[in-house]
C-alpha cells in the first residue's frame, strides 16, 4: 500500500515554449531597467554639472548682496537636494531586476528542469524585502550629496 502524503504540493503544468517566452520577456525587462537606470545616470551626472556651474556663477562676491540672486542660489541648492531621488530610484530598479530575473530563472528550472552537467546560472537571491528604498519625497536637510 502506498502511503500519499497528507499535503501535496499544487502543480500547474505548462507549455514549454510559453516558460520560455515569459522567461525571456522577463530578461528583456531586465535589460530595460539596467539601460534606465544608465540614462537616469547619465542625467543626474550633466544635471549636477549644470546646477554647480550656475551655483558657481551666482556665487561671485558682487552679487552678493542682491535678494533675487540669493532667492536663485537658494532654489539652485533645493534642487541639487531633488536630485537625490536618482539614488532611490536606481536602488529601486537594481532591486526590481534582481526580482525579475530570479523569477525568469525560476520559472525556467522549475518548468524545464536542468540538463545532466548542465550549471545553475548564477543569480542572486531574491531580495526578501519588497521594497528597498522607503523614502517617497525629498526634503532640505543635513545631507552628504553624491
Amino acid at each position: 500500500m502506498t502511503s500519499e502524503p497528507l499535503f501535496s504540493t499544487p502543480t500547474v503544468k505548462l507549455p514549454v515554449m510559453l516558460v520560455a517566452e515569459v522567461q525571456d520577456s522577463l530578461l528583456v525587462v531586465v535589460h530595460d531597467l539596467n539601460r534606465l537606470d544608465g540614462l537616469l545616470a547619465h542625467a543626474m551626472e550633466n544635471l549636477m554639472q549644470r546646477f554647480t556651474a550656475a551655483s558657481e556663477n551666482l556665487a561671485a562676491p558682487a552679487l552678493a548682496d542682491l535678494d533675487d540672486l540669493r532667492k536663485a542660489r537658494m532654489s539652485l541648492h533645493a534642487a541639487v537636494t531633488e536630485l537625490q531621488f536618482q539614488d532611490m530610484a536606481s536602488q529601486l530598479i537594481v532591486h526590481t531586476s534582481k526580482v525579475l530575473q530570479g523569477c525568469a530563472y525560476r520559472l525556467a528550472a522549475d518548468a524545464m528542469g536542468l540538463e545532466d552537467g548542465e550549471a545553475v546560472p548564477f543569480v542572486e537571491e531574491v531580495p526578501e524585502r519588497p521594497n528597498p528604498v522607503t523614502q517617497d519625497e525629498m526634503q532640505a536637510g543635513s545631507i552628504e550629496l553624491f
